[in-house]
């Protein structure tokens, strides 16, 4: 006799939307989970979370360390990549666009445990421009997308996400404690954007916002050298800025349905 898989109120499968559940609460905790953590984050009962975390366990989704938690597994690195180069390639009319307007390289990072990842460039036609590789990781605490993904976070996940990567000084103007970061990061949310202040390295600035209703946190920025990118510039930016990552969000949303 077959056993067939129960169906869920959207339509889908049931087991595969709690699977799924189970590993965006792991993302969400920064890249590993207690069982307990998984069991106070979703409605579902200890012996069905036991059942998934075996067969995600099995299939390499999930790992399960020595100290007993549960963290997201080596198969997904394969899909994360490819996820990433489509994301990457969504979002390159608009970084293109952005590059147009402003004159300055455009990039998008996303959250990748407790670092961003860029995973798209323009650059300038300028001679002296902001070259970053795709694929490079970046700090939470010196760079602009960086400090523009934690605004959107809540402060205890920015705390978790921080102390475990730590605050390593890039330059004289890197924030070191996490009481100027938070300080910095309710800027950020206060004003709406972020600003690296030469803290990844001396003489760059780097303007960047968070993308609106992203599936997960996500941040586009334009930069270049101070000279260029002052006051000024920051003041025309930033609008431009803000209805790309707008847009971006949209067409994210749209995508998913």
């Amino acid at each position: 006799m077959t056993q067939t898989a129960s169906k869920s109120t959207t339509g889908g499968v049931q087991s595969v939307e709690r699977a799924f559940e189970l590993l965006e609460v792991i993302a969400r905790t920064g890249g590993e989970a207690a069982l307990s953590e998984l069991a106070a984050d979703t409605p579902l009962p200890l012996p069905t979370i036991h059942r998934l975390l075996r067969t995600l366990v099995g299939v390499g989704y999930v790992r399960q360390l020595p100290n007993r938690r549960y963290s997201l597994g080596p198969r997904l690195i394969r899909l994360g990549e490819v996820a990433n180069r489509q994301l990457g390639a969504l979002a390159s009319p608009a970084l293109k666009e952005l590059v147009a307007k402003l004159g300055e390289s455009a990039n998008i990072a996303v959250l990748d445990g407790d670092m961003v990842t860029y995973i798209a460039q323009v650059q300038s036609a300028h001679s002296m421009r902001m070259i970053t590789e795709v694929g490079r990781r970046a700090m939470l605490h010196n760079s602009g997308v960086g400090k523009a993904v934690l605004s959107v976070l809540d402060d205890e996940r920015v705390q978790r996400l921080v102390s475990q990567a730590g605050m390593p000084p890039k330059t004289a103007n890197t924030i070191t404690t996490l009481g100027k970061l938070f300080t910095d990061v309710e800027a950020t949310r206060e004003r709406g954007y972020a600003v690296d202040e030469e803290e990844q390295e001396l003489g760059v600035r780097c303007i960047a916002v968070p993308v609106p209703g992203a599936p997960t946190p996500m941040a586009i920025s334009v930069s270049g050298p101070v000279t260029r990118v002052d006051e000024a510039f920051t003041k025309k930016a930033v609008p431009v800025l803000q209805d790309a990552a707008r847009e971006l969000g949209r067409q994210l949303v749209a995508a998913a349905d």
